[in-house]
């Protein structure tokens, strides 16, 4: 059932994609598709948690969806508390869509709970988690037609079409419904833009790959982090191979885009991960890194953007930074995938392993490159290179892992 399941919510999603997508660009409109998919997502997921509650307390009939704003109002410091967030029932994704279609206002309707919702969290430990989700979502985007009519059209079959998608009970589901969901739009879009896997998506048998060599046979690990995490795929097939629950302290990635880095922590929320077992950074890891503390990470899984340009010996701190300082040189500035593995290293517990896809060119360049690997290979830091196969990239890789 699990293979008919996963490929009839692909068949749909790809109708829906080819039915929304009109003069927009697939790789711009992903961001509409995933943005209304998260709305119903934390709709369900809240509603799901209040009627658990009510109905294991014997109030069998009980429906969150249905309650008035007033009434839902008095639990609204308790949700936040719980589950990061809070949404009114009539803000809910299912209340919403059921009247959008004859709702003149629907792009402001949505505005407004967009803004609430991200409001709701402010001044609680789920602010940072909460804030500025939703504004890759722009209701009022001429990307979505010329007219405010036009618009409104389009955001009528844009919820209708994520709210007919089979994704069921999240907490039943034999796949990872809004998981797969994501991935799988993700996957398509990227093959359809031309992007490579390593700014936005990296594909899932690299994922697997990566993710089994850092986790090696640890059952149990203290956290799981990504320099440049991109959409996130790398740390939640950590989370898949490990089990969320056997990842103590969370989950942690660091990513320059700010469009990415919104994605990425759409995609924790879509894979069930607790605002509080995350914490995903935007910025450059290169030189503001974030996330240092006494605990060294065990696991790091990643894909940088390689041979991009970075500040390099232009930045006369840089080479006493105690991430680049030990090789004694920096990885050139036009080319930073060194720094990346130096950061990755430093971050690195003593017990810990790192996999990180790399461009070959790391493997035969020479200057400062050439004096990087030999310092790596000197003090016995690099476990294997293994070579991976044509195509699963639009450009070529190598995977390294380290001890």
């Amino acid at each position: 059932m699990k293979i008919e399941e996963r490929e009839e919510l692909h068949r749909t999603i790809w109708s829906i994609a080819n039915d929304l997508r009109g003069a927009v660009d697939g790789w711009d409109f992903k961001q509409y598709v995933l943005g209304m998919l998260f709305y119903r997502y934390i709709s369900e997921n809240l509603t799901a948690y209040v009627n658990a509650g009510e109905r294991s307390a014997g109030n069998v009939a009980f429906d969150y969806a249905k309650l008035s704003d007033d009434e839902a109002e008095t639990a609204r410091a308790d949700l936040v508390n719980v589950k990061g967030f809070f949404i009114l029932p009539s803000q809910l994704f299912v209340n919403i869509r059921a009247n959008a279609a004859n709702d003149e206002n629907l792009n402001e309707t949505l505005s407004g709970v967009f803004r609430a919702i991200e409001a709701s969290a402010r001044g609680s430990e789920s602010e940072d988690d909460f804030a500025g989700l939703f504004d890759d979502l722009d209701v009022n985007s001429k990307k979505l037609g010329g007219t405010v009519e036009q618009r409104n059209d389009r955001l009528v079959k844009l919820m209708n079409g994520v709210g007919e998608m089979k994704l069921g009970d999240y907490k039943e589901n034999t796949i990872d419904a809004f998981g797969d969901a994501y991935e799988f739009l993700m996957g398509m879009y990227a093959s359809n833009a031309g992007k490579s896997g390593g700014e936005f998506f990296t594909p899932q048998e690299v994922s697997e790959l990566l993710t089994r060599l850092a986790v090696g046979d640890k059952k149990e690990v203290n956290k799981v982090y990504d320099p440049a995490c991109g959409s996130g795929s790398l740390l939640l097939k950590a989370a898949k191979v490990l089990g969320k629950d056997h990842v103590r302290l969370g989950f942690y990635g660091q990513e320059i885009n700010i469009t990415t880095y919104n994605l990425c922590r759409i995609n924790m929320f879509l894979h069930d991960i607790g605002y509080d077992k995350f914490d995903i950074a935007l910025g450059d890891t290169l030189t503001a890194p974030q996330h240092w503390d006494d605990q060294p990470f065990e696991v790091i899984v990643s894909n940088p953007p390689y041979s991009i340009k970075w500040d390099g010996d232009s930045d006369a701190t840089l080479i006493n930074d105690p991430r680049y300082s030990p090789a004694g040189v920096l990885a050139p500035k036009s080319k930073a995938d060194l720094a990346f593995i130096m950061h990755s290293l430093a971050y690195l517990a003593t017990n810990g392993t790192a996999a990180i896809v790399c461009f070959p060119g790391i493997m035969y360049r020479g200057g400062a490159e050439k004096k990087i690997r030999q310092y790596l290979v000197d003090n016995n830091f690099i476990d294997a290179v293994i070579q991976l196969p044509d195509n699963l990239f639009l450009a070529p890789r190598l995977q390294l892992a380290f001890l």
